[in-house]
């Protein structure tokens, strides 16, 4: 049976005081009481009575190490009406354990503390503040308010907010209508008058937006509408408010003898900073209002086609931290999606985001940074970061473990662009990092190793790493835990040519038996990668293949199907490494491992790391005497070559071109087969013009004169196309060829022989060709067969080489040799 509102004729509460603790993580006092009502009847008689569980929290911000705590027990009891008299030595107790409680704030240079995922809702505002507590029972009191003048209603409105932060009476307000629609018709008509009656309102409407089941009915009035054309104004308004000051300040500094135009600017200036406060606390509920409301992912569209964006990160130049970490949060949010991302980017956030970091508040600050990490992933705003100078701030929170994490994903971001890269030498991020990386327990973090790895790859970076201990104790610690990602780092070391790479020489023992043997697969696999990159002029490759019986391994992983395609590669690099040695590549030929890597290249054709680094491997062999006559002789490696020449892949095609050069150098049936080859590809489509005329076709012009036949032979299949230059070459002259010295290809405008320096269009700066070599040009000092070819191209020094010339200078490592260059 429900009560009728006129049966109800007294209301007694009653106070029952519980038991007193302290706040989990603030400077607070928490006293737990029992609330009863009881409705009695026109008889005094209970009608209805209800038992309710409440908790008060009592805030001691200003207790320190030197504070009376028995004063501030008592001023607390005296205050505080739910506490009794009697309780004063539990009180002075409690507060005696706040007192020596270690501080939860974060500190700014380290530790690490929980912080807040979720902005804290609005506090009261000046508007909002009243002396009067409100009832549930007498909203309909507070409805008639809200028809008076501007006073009563700001009061009215702030009377209903009071209840309308205890969630238990938000069902209530909300069924009740005409509260609903009185607020709603009061926001639209009056929110330009009064700043603390609009905030009043929007307040309400936010407290009701924290709960789903609500949206419905402010998305049906258009609030979330009306709260974005109120910060628009209040936006603009503002801009107004500083145009002004910025006037008076003006004014005031040009004339400083007025002290008129100073007292004017300063009685401005602190008008403007009362007006300001009210101005954000009414953004800070309108964006908490927009924001909870966004959680509808359509909703969130109709607000970024009406310019949130520009909203929020224009709010970016206040300085209240509230108001910051909401706009901050929002943000956020938005910037997952790459449409709003790129109106963030013309907004200029990056440049706004430089003031925030660093920053005292350390929720504000790691909000911040969780928004710079969104942004990060996109390669233009990571340039940004760079140019505006965050890269060295952002390097120096690393030590604070609030942002560790956040910070390093960042970093690594940056890190992934090579131009960036070089920028971290400007910083104190080695030397962090390293410090990091080594002091951390056996599995660091997977973003400081991935940052780690990146920055290896640089060449200054990497001598700064390699610098003293340094790669000692990485190798230590990569060998003792066998941890595959620090040996990646290492092997992004190994590859800078310099004083870095022969480093490594200590290492090479360790490294092959790791390689081997080692039962993790990932490990043995950097190891072997590194091994690959010791491209060293004076390492002893025979003496390590020998002493490891490296050989008989390496055919092993060569055959089709032996081992995964990121071993083969490694080994196929090794491969290519040690042929540099002409002994190794000796050993190797007379191993059979051509034929294993031509029978592989077969396999792996559509793997281009494979098939170049396989090239590669003929183009080191055929520089050795030894190992040449096999390659032209004994395989079809040439035949594969000219079927590379046109890959489609620069590298591929590019190694092939500087190898088949040398094998015609060498070999002249090749050479005619790679220039007949070279030419039709150049002449393909007159080539097969041609060659698709039919036999019995007219002669053209010639047709009146079918006894003496054409002038000209109309069809080339009978004949060798390089034998006819006159077709090809208007001023062809046949005085000035060697008879099989030289082909028309080699013809220019600079001469008969072209570019002495670069006779086949070398590219001098590709890695693949070696500077002594200027081959099929005759020399001082140089045999010369028939034909004018270099017998010896490489002149009687290099002969000396070939025949391994130089004795060991019998250092303390065992691999190193010098070759006697004289």
């Amino acid at each position: 049976m429900m009560m009728q509102a006129e049966d109800a004729r007294y209301l007694k509460r009653k106070v029952k005081g519980g038991s007193i603790d302290v706040h989990p993580t603030e400077k607070a006092l928490v006293v737990n009481y029992e609330l009863e009502a009881t409705i009695l009847g026109e008889m005094g008689d209970p009608m209805l009575g209800e038992r309710k569980e409440c908790q008060k929290i009592i805030r001691v911000k200003g207790l320190h190490d030197n504070s009376d705590l028995s004063t501030l027990a008592k001023e607390i009891i005296e205050k505080c009406k739910l506490i009794h008299p009697s309780k004063l030595p539990e009180v002075e107790q409690l507060l005696y354990y706040l007192q020596n409680r270690k501080e939860t704030t974060p500190s700014k240079a380290s530790g690490k503390t929980k912080l807040s995922e979720k902005p804290e809702d609005p506090a009261f505002c000046d508007g909002t503040e009243t002396d009067e507590v409100a009832n549930i029972n007498d909203v309909d009191e507070y409805l008639e308010m809200l028809y008076e003048e501007l006073p009563e209603k700001v009061k009215g409105c702030a009377l209903l907010l009071q209840l309308a932060r205890n969630p238990d009476n938000l069902e209530e307000l909300f069924q009740n209508e005409t509260v609903v629609s009185a607020l709603v018709r009061l926001l639209r008509e009056e929110w330009k008058r009064s700043t603390d009656l609009a905030t009043n309102i929007i307040y309400i409407f936010f407290c009701f937006s924290s709960f789903s089941s609500f949206h419905a009915v402010i998305l049906h009035f258009k609030i979330g509408t009306l709260c974005m054309t109120i910060i628009q104004h209040e936006l603009k308004k503002h801009q107004l408010w500083l145009d002004e000051l910025n006037k008076k300040k003006q004014a005031a500094a040009t004339d400083k003898n007025n002290t008129r135009l100073k007292e004017d600017y300063e009685k401005s200036l602190k008008k403007y900073e009362g007006l300001v406060r009210k101005q954000e606390q009414l953004l800070r509920v309108a964006y908490y209002l927009l924001l909870n409301l966004a959680e509808d992912l359509s909703v969130e569209l109709k607000m970024r086609n009406k310019g949130i964006v520009k909203m929020l990160v224009s709010t970016l130049d206040r300085s209240n931290f509230e108001l910051l970490i909401l706009v901050v949060s929002f943000l956020k949010k938005l910037s997952i999606f790459i449409e709003n991302k790129k109106e963030m980017v013309d907004q200029n956030i990056v440049e706004k985001l430089t003031k925030l970091i660093p920053c005292d508040h350390e929720d504000l600050l790691n909000i911040t940074i969780r928004l710079l990490l969104n942004l990060s992933f996109d390669p233009d705003i990571r340039s940004k970061v760079i140019k505006f100078g965050l890269l060295p701030k952002l390097v120096n929170l690393l030590p604070n473990e609030n942002h560790t994490q956040l910070v390093l994903c960042i970093l690594y971001h940056i890190s992934m662009d090579d131009k960036a890269k070089s920028m971290f030498t400007f910083t104190d991020c080695v030397p962090i990092a390293m410090k990091m990386l080594l002091e951390s327990p056996e599995q660091p973090d997977l973003e400081l190793l991935a940052l780690c790895i990146n920055i290896a790859a640089n060449k200054r970076t990497a001598q700064i790493i390699c610098e003293g201990p340094g790669l000692k104790m990485l190798m230590k610690r990569a060998f003792k835990f066998k941890d595959p990602f620090l040996m990646k780092m290492i092997r992004n070391l190994s590859q800078h040519p310099g004083p870095t790479k022969n480093l490594f020489i200590d290492y090479i023992s360790d490294l092959c038996s790791q390689a081997l043997h080692c039962e993790n697969e990932d490990f043995s696999l950097e190891c072997l990668g590194i091994l690959g990159n010791l491209t060293i002029p004076d390492l002893d490759y025979e003496l390590i293949l020998k002493e490891y019986d490296l050989v008989p391994w390496i055919k092993s992983k060569l055959q089709p199907g032996a081992a995964d395609d990121d071993v083969v590669l490694e080994v196929v690099i090794l491969v290519g490494t040690v042929c540099s040695d002409d002994a190794c590549a000796k050993l190797l030929a007379e191993s059979n491992i051509i034929h294993l890597l031509i029978e592989l290249l077969n396999a792996k054709q559509e793997d281009d790391e494979v098939v170049c680094q396989i090239v590669y491997v003929f183009y080191q062999m055929i520089f050795h005497k030894a190992t040449r006559e096999i390659i032209i002789k004994d395989t079809q490696a040439p035949a594969y070559l000219i079927d590379l020449m046109h890959d489609k892949n620069a590298e591929i095609r590019s190694v092939c071109d500087n190898t088949l050069d040398m094998i015609a150098e060498f070999d002249e049936e090749w050479a005619k087969k790679i220039q007949l080859e070279k030419f039709r590809w150049h002449n393909s489509q007159w080539l097969e013009m041609v060659e698709s005329r039919p036999a019995d076709d007219d002669y053209g012009d010639y047709a009146g004169y079918p006894d003496d036949g054409p002038m000209y032979d109309p069809y080339l299949q009978d004949a060798d196309i390089l034998d006819r230059p006159d077709l090809f070459y208007e001023d062809y002259n046949s005085s000035i060829l060697m008879d099989g010295h030289l082909t028309p290809e080699y013809i220019d405008d600079a001469g008969v022989y072209g570019d002495y320096h670069n006779p086949y269009g070398y590219d001098l700066d590709d890695p693949y060709v070696r500077p002594e070599g200027h081959l099929g040009f005759v020399q001082d000092g140089h045999q010369v067969d028939p034909y004018g070819r270099a017998l010896d191209p490489y002149g009687p020094e290099y002969g000396e080489y070939l025949k391994g010339g130089g004795d060991p200078l019998g250092t303390d490592n065992p691999y190193y040799r010098d070759y006697g260059h004289r």
